[in-house]
Order: C-alpha cells, then structure tokens, then sequence
C-alpha cells in the first residue's frame, strides 16, 4: 500500500511570500453564465485567472535564482531527476525565533529522528514555522535559519536537495544568506514553503516535488508530495 503525502501549502489570494515577491492574485476569468451562450446542449466552463511570483507558494529554486553567472541553469534546464528520489526529514523546531542552527545541532537532529542522510538524498527539515504562523504576517519573516557550519554541512552531506516549511532556510535577519551562498558555490537547490513536514518526521520516502515547465524561470510552484511505502 502506498500512501501519499501531501506537502504543499495551499495556493490562496492573500497567501503570505516573502518580503518583496508579488503578491498572489487570483479572480475569475470566465463563468458558466458568460459562456453558456457560446455553445448548445447546456454546456459551459468557468476559468480563473493568477498573478503570482514563481517563488511565491511552495516552490523549488533554479539554480539562475542564487547564481548570478550566465551559465546557471533556469527552471526548465535542470534535470528533472533533481526534483524526485530518496528522502528523509528530520525535526528542528524546538528552536525559536531568528535563532541560528549550526552543522552539529543538524547532525544531532538526525540522531534524534533515527534517520542517516546519504549522498543525494533530499532533505526536508521541519522548522514548525507554517504549523505556527499559517496565514498570518509573522509566518514571512518569524522563523529561525541554518548558520554558516549547517550549510557546509548539507554540502558535505552530498544532498542532492533540501527544503523547508518556511519562506528560506537562511535566518530571515541574516544580512549574508550562507545557505543560498553554498548553493551558488555547489548547485544543490532547494524547497521552500512546505507543510506537513510532522507527518514524515524520521521517515524515509520518496519525495516528488517538480516544477513547471516555465522558459527561464528563476524557480517554480510544485505539488510536492511524500510518496511513502
């Protein structure tokens, strides 16, 4: 029996991004009522209309989002096995508010949630953020982030990808982001804006979280799902 995992956050008018990206807008393009009268026999169709930020719900990120150089791949060049296999999620939200979380305490999460990380296994790390804020102004700025030893260790780690259930895995008061400076220098990318990460806590899965298809995009809305055994 195979179980699915619902990891995305609900796409919604008025959802909270992060500080600076647009705002997501949604409203109603066509109704049955307008177009009822195109067609005979009682058929119709309704279609709504969005304007949002290709980083704005859970999304994943190109590598063209973090590294300024011109060969950075956008979304629609990275290989799409970078977005589905192997994963484990670990716990780490018994830190608090702007707190920093080091290599070790990363390490000591793993311990704790019984769970190896191997090279190219894609890690989710469970903040509490959205369980806590959803829906409300602190949840795009009140969380904690990964300091500069928790990002040489996803690196040393070989993760082919991480994510989290927050709007960045960098501490949102940090003036120098290292998580997003570590993936300019190695190319691992990553989620953000996941939900329910309670739910695969110490598991191990297989995770499927791919982006649209959008010519030169700098990351991508995904449906991201935990595919569990």
């Amino acid at each position: 029996m195979v179980q699915l995992i619902d990891l995305s956050q609900e796409i919604y008018q008025g959802m909270e991004v992060y500080p600076g990206h647009q705002k997501t807008i949604i409203w109603q393009h066509a109704s049955h009522e307008e177009t009822a009268a195109r067609f005979e026999g009682g058929m119709s169709y309704q279609s709504n209309a969005i304007l949002m930020c290709d980083h704005g719900p859970t999304h994943v990120d190109s590598v063209s989002h973090f590294d300024p150089a011109p060969e950075a791949a956008p979304i629609d060049q990275m290989a799409l096995d970078t977005f589905y296999g192997p994963a484990v999620c670990i716990d780490i939200s018994h830190k608090g508010v702007h707190e920093y979380i080091s290599g070790e305490e990363l390490q000591e999460a793993c311990d704790a949630a019984g769970v190896n990380v191997l090279p190219g296994d894609i890690l989710l790390m469970r903040t509490g953020t959205h369980d806590k804020y959803a829906g409300t102004p602190a949840y795009s700025n009140q969380h904690p982030g990964l300091d500069d030893s928790a990002a040489e260790w996803l690196a040393e780690k070989r993760v082919k990808a991480f994510g989290v259930d927050c709007p960045t895995p960098d501490n949102p008061i940090s003036k120098t982001y290292p998580v997003h400076m570590m993936c300019r220098r190695t190319g691992i990318t990553h989620y953000e804006n996941l939900t329910n990460l309670d739910k695969v806590v110490g598991k191990r899965f297989i995770f499927a979280g791919f982006p649209l298809r959008i010519r030169d995009g700098t990351g991508s809305p995904v449906r991201a799902v935990a595919i569990l055994e």
